[in-house]
């Protein structure tokens, strides 16, 4: 297992390094730094950004007695796409920028629900007013 995470380690830095190198030669070496730098800062700016947008929904929708689960997921992309900017390369780039769309974000939210156990969640419509009542007898594990 060790020697597949290396082959794709490796996979990955070729191909990034040969388009760090391809984009380089039409710009020049310096403006790739420069691009680089810029997406990472760029990135953790939006990053930044959409994450206190999210949270404030999630703190609505708690305050709503609505489930919080589309906001959650959108925040644990958003971390992956920052994760992804903030890595030095091209690719890595393109893919974080593409973590951004909203589109997409609203696509993973649908995968990753869509292969949760039904039991995992709960339906947001749901009231919470329900009182169940009765007695109950603390008794010890001897």
């Amino acid at each position: 297992m060790r020697v597949f995470g290396f082959i794709i380690f490796f996979i990955y830095a070729y191909f990034e390094l040969s388009f760090f190198i391809t984009v380089a030669d039409s710009i020049g070496v310096f403006l790739a730094l420069i691009g680089i730098i810029a997406t990472s800062i760029i990135g953790l700016s939006l990053i930044k950004k959409q994450g206190l947008r999210n949270l404030s929904i999630m703190q609505q929708k708690i305050a709503h007695q609505q489930s919080p689960k589309d906001e959650i997921i959108k925040n644990v992309s958003l971390l992956f796409a920052g994760f992804l900017l903030l890595i030095p390369g091209f690719l890595t780039d393109i893919l974080g920028a593409i973590m951004l769309i909203p589109r997409v974000q609203e696509y993973i939210v649908r995968f990753i629900i869509g292969k949760l156990p039904s039991k995992f969640y709960s339906n947001s419509n749901t009231q919470m007013n329900d009182v169940i009542e009765g007695e109950f007898e603390r008794k010890s594990d001897e």
